[in-house]
């Protein structure tokens, strides 16, 4: 009996090698035979046509070689070869394809983890949206750039792309939109260093904040984060005549919690008193717990305090 069961898995183990190595012939196959229709692609390519029918005729052999790419999930090569097809749509002047063909593309490139690869692709296709009127569907393009480059946390990159995104938005007459990614630019900014940029960011929302009355609210809290960076700055005096803006800005501000909290945080920062600065932010967090976004940047504040 011991040895029929030894006997029947040696078999079963012969035969999952057996089936492996042909999966593996198949795999080497099928890429060899789509880099052959992509080799014949090339070469129609680089010889004569009449009325863009080179082109017509690539386009047909690579869409060939996707299909074994395919089968053989050899992804950098499929992306590869959309790549390919988008300068053919784009011979053609066919532009909403060429821009479809980067955004498969980058979608194989990204998994694979080829970012680089990915994000240009991205940046074409957002580039062809452009130039045939869709930036609605560019700004699309922008934030997935920008979300890429998060992932890589190359937070600078991610604010210009970020910015491109507002400034679509913008010029489209989408505030509110803009408002979104606004925020996202102001607390990375904030996370990199450059507080100037993240003020002109959270008071640029508080403005158009204070006139939409389902929004009015909110300002408060983008005048706190706005102060917060005043107070990382350190300049005292950028500090007063930022509150005083804040006060003209939004009348009701200077009975806020907010407000209270920004010039108890400043006076202790003028005093160096570390216990003052933690009895302020225990006060206000007794009543309203703080952000993912303030925590970090207060404990930073802290931190250089007790330093």
């Amino acid at each position: 009996m011991g040895n029929q069961i030894s006997e029947l898995v040696k078999k079963a183990k012969k035969k999952l090698s057996e089936t492996a190595n042909r999966m593996k012939l198949d795999k080497s196959d099928q890429i060899s035979r789509g880099e052959e229709l992509v080799k014949k692609a090339e070469k129609k390519l680089n010889g004569w046509g009449i009325f863009g029918s080179k082109y017509h005729d690539a386009a047909d052999l690579l869409y060939k070689a996707v299909d074994r790419f395919k089968l053989a999930k050899s992804w950098d090569r499929v992306g590869a070869v959309y790549v390919k097809l988008a300068s053919c749509h784009l011979k053609l002047d066919q532009k909403h394809e060429a821009s479809h063909s980067y955004d498969i593309a980058a979608d194989y490139y990204k998994m694979t983890k080829n970012l680089k690869e990915a994000i240009s692709c991205l940046e074409k296709a957002a580039h062809i949206l452009l130039d045939i009127g869709r930036p609605n569907a560019t700004t699309g393009h922008y934030q997935e750039i920008a979300k890429l480059y998060e992932h890589e946390n190359d937070l600078e990159l991610a604010i210009v792309y970020y910015q491109k995104t507002v400034d679509l938005f913008q010029s489209m007459d989408l505030t509110s939109s803009a408002n979104q990614y606004r925020q996202k630019i102001a607390e990375y900014s904030a996370k990199v260093g450059k507080f100037q940029r993240s003020i002109t960011m959270f008071e640029e929302i508080a403005t158009y904040s204070i006139r939409n009355n389902l929004l009015k609210y909110g300002v408060r809290g983008h005048l706190l984060n706005a102060g917060i960076c005043q107070l990382c700055k350190g300049d005292v005096i950028a500090i007063s005549n930022a509150f005083e803006r804040y006060q003209i800005l939004d009348t009701t501000f200077s009975g806020t919690r907010e407000c209270k909290l920004l010039m108890g945080l400043a006076a202790a920062i003028d005093k160096r008193d570390v216990a003052e600065f933690t009895s302020c932010l225990k006060e206000y967090d007794s009543t309203i717990k703080q952000d993912k976004w303030r925590t970090p940047v207060l404990l930073k504040m802290k931190e250089a305090l007790k330093a």
